[in-house]
């Protein structure tokens, strides 16, 4: 029975790719921005398969997503820049620092104490932790750090809560709905004038709004939408197998016939 790789082989492994002369041609080839699709590809692989409860494929999935890691590390080591355990340190030393309920004199080999906090107590003091490190890497603005390359739903939530911790923010989720039917009431202007740049604005704005209101509410925009798109492609082929049982093709059904078939679906709990 052969030993279990670990993760010292898998470091090792990442080298021998990159090695100029015997290496693999492809991973030669890539760099830092050459490999940020496949990482946000992974990462998606990743929430699908645990939204999916597709247990016996994550551990495979998150294999992949740690080999992004172990070859941005390597990128690193060629360019003098960082290594993996580099890495590590810096991620280590920013949790002990985040969380001093845990780690009250920062070090990691203190022994638990008997101090408990809530979660929104917890919470607080991250945020509060988090405003120094921000203070400490001498960003200026509120909204300085939240990175730009988040999906456009996540980044919209992200504004809106480091917003809402300085007091620009609605009190009440109603508040937020009524904003909501005043920029769909201007989108429907925009629509009327065939102005497809203001279309453009304007839909965004209720967008925008409708990640407030998730946010509000108490959910996050990318997994509803992310559930909500599961539900239509379930109920969507439902309607498919209806039309293709039927012998008939597509066309020879109007949208009510198809309408009919998409409520059986909801009457079945797809």
């Amino acid at each position: 029975m052969s030993i279990p790789y670990v993760l010292s082989d898998l470091i090792y492994l990442m080298g021998r790719l990159r090695d100029p002369e015997y290496g693999c041609p492809w991973d030669l080839q890539q760099d830092f921005s050459t490999i940020v699709p496949h990482t946000l590809e992974e990462a998606y692989e990743v929430a699908d398969t645990i939204e999916r409860k597709d247990w016996a494929h994550l551990e495979d999935e998150l294999g992949d997503l740690l080999f992004q890691v172990i070859f941005y590390s390597q990128l690193g080591k060629e360019q003098s820049l960082f290594e993996f355990n580099s890495i590590v340190n810096q991620l280590v030393t920013k949790l002990i620092r985040r969380h001093p309920h845990v780690f009250p004199d920062g070090k990691l080999s203190t022994p638990p104490g008997e101090a408990v906090l809530s979660e929104a107590e917890v919470s607080a003091n991250w945020e509060i932790i988090k405003q120094q490190e921000r203070a400490g890497k001498k960003k200026t603005g509120i909204l300085d750090d939240v990175p730009r390359g988040l999906p456009a739903l996540s980044r919209a939530d992200k504004l809106q809560k480091r917003a809402s911790q300085v007091g620009f923010d609605w009190n009440d989720p109603l508040l937020v709905l009524d904003k909501m039917e005043e920029e769909i009431a201007e989108l429907r202007e925009a629509i009327e004038q065939g102005n497809q740049a203001a279309i453009l604005d304007e839909m965004g704005d209720v967008i925008f709004t409708q990640v407030n209101l998730a946010r509000h509410l108490g959910v996050k925009a990318e997994i509803a939408l992310r559930s909500t798109n599961q539900k239509f492609e379930r109920r969507f082929n439902y309607v498919e197998a209806c039309v293709e049982s039927s012998g008939q093709t597509w066309d020879t059904y109007s949208l009510d016939e198809l309408d009919q078939f998409w409520s059986e679906a909801k009457q079945q709990g797809l």
